[in-house]
C-alpha cells in the first residue's frame, strides 16, 4: 500500500533509487574524498538524534503535498540559476539530521530532519538555494576531474616514494619507520589539496546562493541561521579540528563571510510570506505526526494548542497509532474548515485504506485528486484504493488512475503491483503479467522480471506494444558487479 507519506527503501537497480555515494555538500558531517583518503574522513559527531539511522540504508519519502511545497520553493531558485528546463528534482530522504546534498546534475536530495527543524522557510530556501549552486556551477563534474586527477598523482607519488625506500634499502640505510611515512607523505598533501578544492566549491556555492536569493528578492538570513546551526555542533571540536582537514569551511569562518555578503541585499531583512509560511508549517506538522509517537507529538504541540498545524498533528498521529474513528473525525473537522483543501481528503482516504475500508476511501481520494489538478501520487493511491474495493466494475477505472499516475511515476514497484492486480480482476492475463514484470524490475529482481516478461510476451500478438515492451524487460541486461565478478573468479 502506498500512504501519502511513503517511506521505500529502494533497489539499487532504480533512480531515485540508492543515494550514490558522494559528498554530502551542504551540513555535511563526513569530509571525503578518493577511495584512498578514505580513512581519512573526519566525522563530527551529530548527536542522539542524528545517530538514530547510522548503519540503514536511507529511506526515500513520497508525499504530494511536501513535494508541491519543495516545487515551489526551488522553482525562482531554478530560473535564475537558469536551470527551469533541466527537470532538476528534489528527493526527500527520511533521516533526523538537518542535511542536504546533490548526487548528480538532477537531484537535491534534503532530509525531513531539515524540513522539521526549520522554523521559516527561507531557512529550506537557502538550503536548496545552496545546494543549486553546485548544480549550476558544474561542481560534481569538476569534482570527479579533480579526483581523478589526484589518483594518478597519488600513484605516481607512491610509486616514487617505494623507489626511495627500495633505493635506501639497497645502500643499507635503516628505513624503519620511515619507509610508511615516505609512501603516505605525498598522498597526505593530495588529499589537503583535494579538501581545499572542495572548501572553495562551497564558498562557490554559498556566493551563488546569496545570488540567487537577491534575484528572488528573497533573504540569506535563514541561511545564517542555519550556518550558526552547525557552528553549535562544531564548537566543543573548535580546539582541536584541523580545518584544513574538512571539507567545508568551519562554521565560523563559514558564518562570517556569508553574513557579509547577506547583509548587502536590499532583502535582508524580507520575510516569508504569511501563506508560504502557513504550509511550511503544514508540512512540518504532517512529518510530526507521521514519523514521531503520541507523545512526541504532545511534546512539539501542547494540549492547549489548537491552532491548525497542531490539529493536523494530532489527526495524523491518530490513525497512525490511535483509533480510527477518532482520526476521522479530527480529519473531517480540518475538512470543514478547509474543504478545497486537497491533502486532507488525501489523508482521510488513506486513513479509510489502511483501516480496511476501501470502499469509503474512494469517495474522498476521488475528491483530492479533483482538487489537486490530478496529482499523480494521489491518483495512484485512488488507483490502489479502487483495486482493494475489489469492485470489477470499478476496475477499468483503477487501470486508468494508475496507468495515469505510472506515466509520471514509473519507478513505484507498489503502483506496478496494484495495476497488475487490477489488469488480472478484469481477466487481461498478458497485461496482468506485463505490468508484474514491471513491479519485479523496478524492485531490483531481474530474474523475475524475465520470467514474467516473457510469460507476457507470449500473451501479446508480435510487434504490438504490448509485446515490445515486455521483449525489452527480457533482454535487458543489468550491469555486472565487479565484486561478484571477483568472488566467483576465486582466489
Amino acid at each position: 500500500m502506498m500512504p501519502s507519506l511513503l517511506i521505500d527503501n529502494p533497489s539499487p537497480a532504480q533512480s531515485p533509487g540508492a543515494l550514490p555515494r558522494r559528498r554530502a555538500s551542504f551540513g555535511a558531517r563526513v569530509a571525503r574524498g578518493a577511495a584512498f583518503l578514505a580513512a581519512a574522513a573526519l566525522v563530527i559527531p551529530a548527536g542522539p538524534a542524528r545517530a538514530q539511522g547510522q548503519g540503514r540504508q536511507p529511506s526515500i519519502i513520497r508525499d504530494a503535498e511536501i513535494e508541491a511545497l519543495m516545487r515551489d520553493y526551488t522553482r525562482p531558485i531554478f530560473k535564475v540559476a537558469g536551470l527551469q528546463q533541466q527537470n532538476i528534482q528534489v528527493v526527500l530522504v527520511g533521516s533526523d539530521s538537518f542535511n542536504a546534498f546533490v548526487a548528480d546534475g538532477r537531484r537535491i536530495f534534503i532530509n525531513t530532519g531539515a524540513l522539521k527543524q526549520s522554523k521559516v522557510p527561507n531557512e529550506i530556501i537557502g538550503v536548496l538555494a545552496h545546494e543549486t549552486g553546485h548544480i549550476a556551477g558544474g561542481h560534481l563534474a569538476n569534482m570527479r576531474q579533480q579526483l581523478e586527477s589526484a589518483q594518478t598523482a597519488a600513484i605516481v607519488a607512491m610509486l616514487l616514494a617505494a623507489g626511495g625506500v627500495a633505493a635506501g634499502a639497497a645502500s643499507g640505510a635503516n628505513m624503519g619507520g620511515a619507509a610508511a611515512g615516505a609512501i603516505m607523505a605525498p598522498q597526505e598533501v593530495i588529499r589537503r589539496t583535494l579538501l581545499s578544492y572542495q572548501r572553495g566549491q562551497e564558498a562557490s556555492a554559498d556566493q551563488a546562493a546569496v545570488k540567487y536569493l537577491t534575484a528572488t528578492k528573497q533573504s540569506a538570513k535563514g541561511m545564517l541561521t542555519t550556518f550558526e546551526r552547525f557552528q553549535n555542533d562544531q564548537i566543543f571540536l573548535s580546539q582541536r579540528i584541523d580545518p584544513y582537514v574538512l571539507s567545508h569551511p568551519m562554521a565560523t569562518e563559514r558564518i562570517a563571510l556569508l553574513s557579509e555578503l547577506a547583509r548587502k541585499s536590499p532583502y535582508f531583512d524580507a520575510k516569508d510570506s504569511p501563506a508560504l509560511q502557513a504550509r511550511h508549517d503544514m508540512m512540518r506538522a504532517k512529518l510530526i505526526g507521521f514519523t514521531q509517537t503520541p507523545d512526541a507529538v504532545d511534546r512539539a504541540y501542547g494540549r492547549a494548542d489548537t491552532s491548525l498545524p497542531a490539529r493536523y498533528a494530532r489527526a495524523i498521529s491518530a490513525y497512525r497509532f490511535g483509533s480510527i474513528p477518532d482520526a476521522i473525525r479530527q480529519i473531517d473537522a480540518l475538512i470543514a474548515e478547509q474543504p478545497n483543501n486537497p491533502y486532507f481528503h488525501e489523508i482521510k482516504g488513506q486513513a479509510l485504506l489502511e483501516a480496511g475500508r476501501a470502499r469509503e476511501a474512494v469517495p474522498p481520494l476521488r475528491r483530492a485528486v479533483a482538487l489537486s489538478d490530478g496529482n499523480p501520487l494521489i491518483r495512484m493511491l485512488l488507483g490502489q484504493a479502487l483495486v482493494a474495493n475489489d469492485d470489477k466494475s470499478t476496475m477499468e477505472e483503477a487501470v486508468r488512475e494508475l496507468t495515469f499516475s505510472l506515466q509520471r511515476e514509473p519507478s513505484s514497484p507498489a503502483g506496478w503491483r496494484y495495476l497488475a492486480m487490477a489488469y488480472g480482476r478484469k481477466g487481461d492475463i498478458p497485461n496482468a503479467d506485463l505490468a508484474s514484470a514491471q513491479a519485479a524490475f523496478m524492485s531490483g529482481d531481474f530474474r523475475l522480471a524475465r520470467t514474467l516478461g516473457s510469460r507476457a510476451r507470449d500473451g501479446f500478438k508480435l510487434g504490438t506494444p504490448g509485446w515490445l515492451k515486455a521483449d525489452d524487460i527480457v533482454n535487458y541486461k543489468p550491469p555486472v558487479d565487479p565484486n561478484a565478478r571477483r568472488k566467483s573468479a576465486g582466489p
